[in-house]
C-alpha cells in the first residue's frame, strides 16, 4: 500500500513538472472585462487539447504541456475570435483585446462555434471538442466536460450542483432520472450538452416559482435523427450465467422512441429503489407531499428492491418511452416499465438487546424473494397559446411480491426456527390535471388537481417449532405454531391547490395560495392461528385485529411576499391550516379538528452567478398515518407486536438550514457547505416493552427531547488533468425514548470524512482514488462505537486505440468496539473491451468479485438493540460479452 501511494505521488509530481501556465486577461476595446470567454489550445503535434474559460473579471489560466506547440483560439459571442501559435516553454502572461464583429451573428456562428457558451442560466458544451471518439456511453462523455462530474451511482453534478432532470432533444427521457440516460445513451449520438439552471417545464413560471432544479438537455447529431440507433449487448459465462442488454432509440422532430431492456443473472440491477421513487412520480411542484413521498421507503415493494447483496440473482427489466408531437398546441408523452426480480439471500446477525440485560441473539436468515412490477404513465400537454399550459396525466402501477425466509434464532433462553412467507400485492392509480395561465406580466395563476387510489394486501404466514412472543401472543400449544396475518389497506386521496403570482414590480412579488387535501383510508388486519385439526384460533378476543377508517381533511391558505434588495432576496410566508379528521374503529367513532399557523422564511444572497448563500426556516406539522391510529394489536414480526393510539394528534417541529455554494471556472474550484438544525416540540415516540428478544411498541405524542444537528461540506479543486476533493459530514442527534416504563436518553453521533483524487488524461491511464473514514457512536442504556475505513481505486485505460481496460477495487476495514470484533472486506472487478475503429462490433471479457469474497460485514444500532451483520454475496463471475452498434 505504501509503495502504491509513493507511485501516485511520483505521478502527480511528474504531471505538475511537465505543465506550464498561460495566464492573462480578456477584454474588449473599451477595456471592459469579458466574463466566460473561451480559450481552446489545439495541439499542433501529438498532445492533449487544453481548454479554459475566463472568470467574471475576465482573467484566465490555461494549463499546457511543456515543450508542446499549440494553436490558441480566443472567442466570445459577438466578437471576432483571435488565433495565435505558441510553444509552451515557460509560464507566460498574455492579455487579449477582442473586437466586436461587424458580421451578422449567424455568419459568425458559421465560421466559428465556441466549445462552451455560457449565458445567465445556461451552459452549452460542444462535445466533439472534449471527446476522443473512444467513449461508449453518455457517462463517458460527461466525465470529460469541464465542471461536470459523474459518480459511480449515476449522479451528475455541474459546478457542484446536482442534475435533477435529463432531457433529450428537449423531451424528458423517461422520468428525467440521470441514471437511465447516462448508462444507456450511446456516446457517438451526442452533439451538444446543455445545462439549464433553475429549470421549469412551464417557461413563464421561471422567476416566479423557487425552482432549484438543474436540467441537462442532450442534443443529438443530425445523422442520428429520423434514424434508429443504439446498441445490443449479449454475453454468457460459466454456470449458465447470461446477459442481454438492448437499447434502441429513434428521434425526429415529431416522434421520439426510447426502448431499454436488461436481462441477467449475475446481480446487475437495472431498476433500484432510487429508480422506483422517481417512477412513482416524484414530488409535485405545488403539493409538497413529503409524508407520502417518504412513506414509499417503507412500502412492501421498496423492501424487495432494497436488497443489494445476494447469493443468487435474476433480473429482468424492460422500458419504453414515447414522445409524440400531435399538432402545434398538443404533445403526448408516455412510458411503460416492467421489472421482475428473483433473489436468494443469506444473512448472519449478532444482536445485543440493550434493554434485556445485553441478551445476545445469534440469528441466521436464509431467504428467497420474487418481485414483479409494472408501471405506466401517459401525459398530454396542451399549449393553446404562449400564455397557457395544461397538463393531464394518468398513472397506473401494479406489483406482486413474494418472499420466503427461514430464520434460526438462538439465545441462552430460547432456540427457535421460524419460516416466514409474505405475499404482497399492490395497485395504484393516479390522475392529475395542471393548469397554468399568464394573464399578463403582472398576474399569473397555477392550479393542480390530483386523485390517487391505492390498495395493498400484504399477507404473512409464520410457521415456528416453538411458541413465539412467549406470554405476549395468545396461542394454543401444539407441536408447530402456524400463525397467519391478513392485512389490507385502501386509500382515496384528493388534492387541489390554486396559486396566484402577483408581480408588483421587478423587485416585489406577492404570492397567494389556497387549497384542500382530502383522504379516505381503510386499514384492516386479522391475525389467527391455524390449528392442526384445520380449525382456527381467532385472536379478536385477545385485542388483536383492526378495522379502522380515517377521513382526513386539510384546508389551507397562505401568502408569500418576495422582495429583492440589491443582491439579497427575502421571502417570508405565513400559512393557516385547518385540519379535521374522523376516526372509526369497529363502529366506534371519534372526531377532532385543529387550526395551525405555520410561518416560513427564505433568504437568498446571490453575490454572483457562482457564489450564493441561502437560509431557510420552516415550522412544520406532521399527522400520523392510519396505522398509527389503529389502536388494537397487530403482529409485525415473529418477535414484534405493535398497537396504535387513537388519541394521537400532530407532530410539530422547527427546521433551519444554511447553505453556501461557490464555484469558479477560472480557478477550477468548487465548494458546498451546509448546516441544519431540526427541533421537535411535539413528536411521536414508540413506547417499547422488551422481554428477551420480544418487544411490544405503541406510539405516544410527547414532548420528549428530539433534536438533530447536521454539518456537511465538500471541496473540489482541479490542477490541469488532476482533480482533488475533500468532503465531510457530521451529525449529532439527541432524543429520549420510553423503554420498559423508563425514559432513556439517547445520543447518536456520526462522523464521516474523506478525500479523493482523479486524473483526466487522454493518452494515459486514468485513476480515481477515494478514502472515507466513518465513526458512529451511540449512547443509550449502554455505549456502542463502530469504525469503518473504505478505500477505493478505479482505473480506466484506453490503449492501442481499440482497447479499454477497467479495474475497480474496494477495501473496507470494519471495527466494532461493542463486540470487540474487526473484519476486512475487499472486492475487485475488471473488464477488457475491444472494438476496432469504425467497426460496429465490440467484444468484452469481465470478471466480478475477482477474489471470490464470501460476505461483507456491517453494523447498525437503535435504542433497542445493536446489530453486527454478515451479508453473503455472489461468488466470482467471469463473462464474455458481444455488442453491436446500430
Amino acid at each position: 500500500m505504501v509503495k502504491f501511494f509513493l507511485l501516485c505521488v511520483l505521478v502527480i509530481n511528474g504531471c505538475f513538472a511537465q505543465q506550464i501556465a498561460l495566464k492573462g486577461k480578456i477584454s474588449n476595446n473599451t477595456q471592459t472585462a469579458l466574463a466566460f470567454a473561451n480559450l481552446i489550445a489545439d495541439p499542433i503535434n501529438d498532445a492533449s487539447l487544453a481548454f479554459a474559460i475566463s472568470d467574471e473579471n475576465g482573467f484566465y489560466d490555461l494549463t499546457l504541456e511543456k515543450g508542446q506547440a499549440y494553436r490558441i483560439t480566443v472567442s466570445y459571442l459577438g466578437y471576432t475570435p483571435q488565433t495565435f501559435e505558441i510553444t509552451a516553454e515557460k509560464n507566460t502572461t498574455k492579455d487579449f483585446v477582442l473586437q466586436e464583429s461587424s458580421e451578422q451573428l449567424g455568419e459568425v456562428n458559421i465560421t466559428y462555434t465556441s466549445p462552451i457558451v455560457v449565458k445567465k442560466d445556461t451552459i452549452t458544451y460542444r462535445t466533439d471538442v472534449f471527446t476522443t471518439g473512444e467513449e461508449r456511453k453518455l457517462r463517458d462523455v460527461l466525465k470529460k466536460l469541464p465542471a461536470v462530474e459523474v459518480d459511480r451511482e449515476g449522479n451528475v453534478t455541474v459546478q457542484g450542483k446536482k442534475v435533477t432532470k435529463v432531457l433529450v432533444e428537449d423531451k424528458e427521457f423517461f422520468t428525467g432520472d440521470s441514471k437511465l440516460a447516462i448508462n444507456n445513451i450511446p456516446a457517438d449520438a451526442v452533439d451538444k450538452v446543455q445545462v439549464l439552471d433553475y429549470y421549469n417545464e412551464v417557461g413563464f413560471l421561471k422567476g416566479l416559482e423557487d425552482s432549484e432544479s438543474l436540467a441537462m438537455n442532450i442534443k443529438l447529431k443530425e445523422d442520428k435523427k429520423r434514424f434508429v440507433f443504439g446498441d445490443i449487448e449479449t454475453g454468457g459465462g460459466a454456470k449458465e450465467r447470461y446477459f442481454v442488454h438492448p437499447s434502441l432509440y429513434y428521434y425526429s422532430p415529431e416522434t421520439s422512441v426510447n426502448a431499454i431492456g436488461d436481462f441477467n443473472n449475475f446481480g446487475a440491477k437495472s431498476f433500484t429503489v432510487r429508480d422506483y421513487l422517481e417512477f412513482e412520480g416524484g414530488r409535485n411542484k405545488l403539493l409538497n407531499d413529503a409524508k407520502g413521498y417518504f412513506s414509499l421507503f417503507n412500502d412492501d415493494f421498496t423492501q424487495f428492491l432494497g436488497n443489494q447483496n445476494f447469493t443468487s440473482s435474476i433480473n429482468q427489466f424492460g422500458a419504453i418511452n414515447l414522445n409524440q408531437y400531435i399538432n402545434a398546441t398538443t404533445d403526448l408523452s408516455t412510458y411503460a416499465i416492467w421489472s421482475h426480480l428473483e433473489n436468494e439471500t443469506l444473512i448472519e446477525t449478532l444482536n445485543d438487546y440493550l434493554a434485556s440485560g445485553n441478551l445476545i441473539e445469534n440469528r441466521i436468515n436464509t431467504g428467497k424473494q420474487q418481485s414483479s412490477f409494472g408501471i405506466g404513465k401517459l401525459t398530454l400537454t396542451l399549449k393553446p397559446n404562449n400564455d397557457t399550459n395544461i397538463t393531464i396525466g394518468s398513472y397506473v402501477k401494479a406489483s406482486r411480491n413474494r418472499s420466503e425466509n427461514n430464520i434460526s434464532s438462538v439465545t441462552n433462553e430460547s432456540d427457535n426456527t421460524i419460516n416466514t412467507t409474505i405475499d404482497a400485492d399492490k395497485v395504484s392509480v393516479k390522475q392529475d390535471i395542471q393548469w397554468h395561465k399568464q394573464f399578463s406580466k403582472i398576474h399569473t395563476t397555477s392550479s393542480v388537481l390530483n386523485y390517487h387510489y391505492q390498495r395493498t394486501t400484504p399477507n404473512t404466514n409464520w410457521l415456528a417449532d416453538q411458541t413465539i412472543l412467549q406470554g405476549l401472543f395468545p396461542v394454543i400449544d401444539e407441536d408447530t405454531y402456524n400463525i397467519f396475518k391478513d392485512k389490507e389497506t385502501k386509500s382515496h386521496n384528493f388534492d387541489f391547490v390554486l396559486k396566484h403570482y402577483w408581480v408588483l414590480n421587478r423587485f416585489n412579488h406577492i404570492y397567494f395560495t389556497v387549497g384542500t387535501q382530502l383522504a379516505f383510508d381503510d386499514y384492516l388486519t386479522n391475525e389467527f392461528q391455524q390449528l392442526e385439526d384445520g380449525s382456527e384460533n381467532d385472536l379478536l378476543t385477545a385485542d388483536f385485529g383492526n378495522n379502522t377508517e380515517l377521513n382526513f381533511n386539510n384546508n389551507f391558505l397562505g401568502v408569500h411576499y418576495k422582495v429583492q434588495k440589491g443582491k439579497v432576496i427575502f421571502k417570508p410566508g405565513l400559512f393557516y391550516h385547518y385540519y379535521h379528521w374522523n376516526l372509526t374503529q369497529f363502529n366506534e367513532r371519534k372526531s377532532n379538528n385543529k387550526g395551525v399557523w405555520l410561518p416560513e422564511f427564505n433568504t437568498d444572497i446571490e453575490f454572483n452567478n457562482s457564489k450564493k448563500l441561502n437560509f431557510k426556516y420552516n415550522l412544520k406539522v406532521r399527522f400520523p398515518n392510519i396505522s398509527l391510529f389503529a389502536d388494537r394489536f397487530t403482529l409485525l414480526n415473529f418477535n414484534s407486536i405493535y398497537k396504535g393510539n387513537r388519541n394521537l394528534e400532530n407532530e410539530r417541529y422547527h427546521h433551519l438550514q444554511l447553505r453556501y455554494y461557490r464555484f469558479s471556472f477560472f480557478k477550477d474550484i468548487s465548494y458546498n457547505m451546509s448546516a441544519s438544525y431540526r427541533f421537535k416540540e411535539d413528536n411521536f415516540k414508540n413506547t417499547t416493552t422488551i422481554q428477551g428478544i420480544d418487544f411490544v411498541s405503541s406510539p405516544v405524542l410527547s414532548d420528549f427531547e428530539d433534536k438533530v444537528w447536521n454539518f456537511s461540506g465538500s471541496f473540489r479543486k482541479g490542477f490541469g488533468k488532476l482533480k482533488f476533493s475533500v468532503n465531510g459530514n457530521v451529525t449529532f442527534a439527541d432524543y429520549e425514548k420510553p423503554i420498559n416504563s423508563e425514559i432513556i436518553a439517547n445520543a447518536s453521533n456520526s462522523y464521516s470524512f474523506g478525500g479523493g483524487m482523479e486524473t483526466r488524461f487522454d493518452d494515459f491511464p486514468n485513476l480515481e482514488l477515494n478514502y472515507t473514514k466513518s465513526i458512529n457512536t451511540y449512547k443509550s442504556i449502554s455505549n456502542s462505537e463502530f469504525h469503518t475505513d473504505v478505500f477505493s481505486v478505479y482505473l480506466e485505460y484506453d490503449f492501442l486505440k481499440d482497447f479499454i481496460l477497467k479495474v475497480d477495487y474496494q477495501f473496507e476495514n470494519y471495527e466494532s468496539k461493542s463486540f470487540d470484533t474487526s473484519s476486512t472486506f475487499d472486492i475487485a472487478n475488471t473488464s477488457l473491451f475491444y472494438q476496432k475503429e469504425d467497426s460496429s462490433w465490440g467484444f468484452e471479457v469481465s470478471a466480478n468479485n475477482i477474489f471470490d469474497i464470501g460476505f461483507r460485514q456491517r453494523s447498525s444500532f437503535s435504542s433497542i438493540l445493536v446489530s453486527d451483520e454478515r451479508t453473503f454475496i455472489l461468488p466470482r463471475i467471469i463473462m464474455f460479452k458481444i455488442s453491436y452498434k446500430l
